[in-house]
């Protein structure tokens, strides 16, 4: 059985499967960040896992950002966890949404780095990563810079 990810987004049991979605405009190497997320669960521990990935427009993220969090105007990520289990008795974690041009604004001179962090955040975020409390975060913003490779703000 290969490592390798099949058509359409799926992988083996041994790789986590990473699912995409680019729903928007702007220059995204989304083969590039769903490696990132595959390679950060594999960083921790998980391999038989699922995962979606959506790159949405500032519209879409703005209403994803009230309706759930009832927050006005659209935020860089967010994520959605689930546990479930598909079909190939992978576990679900849930799916994770970013928005490109919210990244490119909140980082414009490396707005690929800024992707990278994000991705990662938002994979943190359905592993039960929080950083609400300062010994949370500096455990979840360690994560995140070790498998970005980009130092958090």
């Amino acid at each position: 059985m290969s490592d390798d990810p099949s058509p359409g987004g799926h992988t083996s049991p041994t790789v986590p499967a990473v699912l995409i979605s680019d729903r928007q405009t702007a220059p995204v190497d989304v083969d590039a960040l769903a490696a990132l997320a595959r390679e950060t669960l594999i960083a921790e521990g998980l391999r038989k896992v699922e995962l979606s990935l959506s790159f949405v427009d500032d519209a879409e993220m703005e209403e994803l950002h009230v309706r759930y969090l009832d927050e006005p105007g659209p935020t860089d990520v967010l994520s959605f966890p689930l546990d479930g289990e598909d079909e190939r008795g992978l576990r679900v974690l849930g799916d994770v949404v970013i928005a490109p041009s919210v990244a490119a604004r909140n980082n414009p001179d490396d707005p690929s780095a800024e992707l990278r962090l994000l991705v990662v955040h938002g994979v943190l975020h359905l592993l039960g990563y929080d950083h609400e409390e300062d010994v949370e975060k500096a455990t979840m913003w360690a994560r995140q810079t070790a498998y970005s490779g980009v130092q958090a703000p």
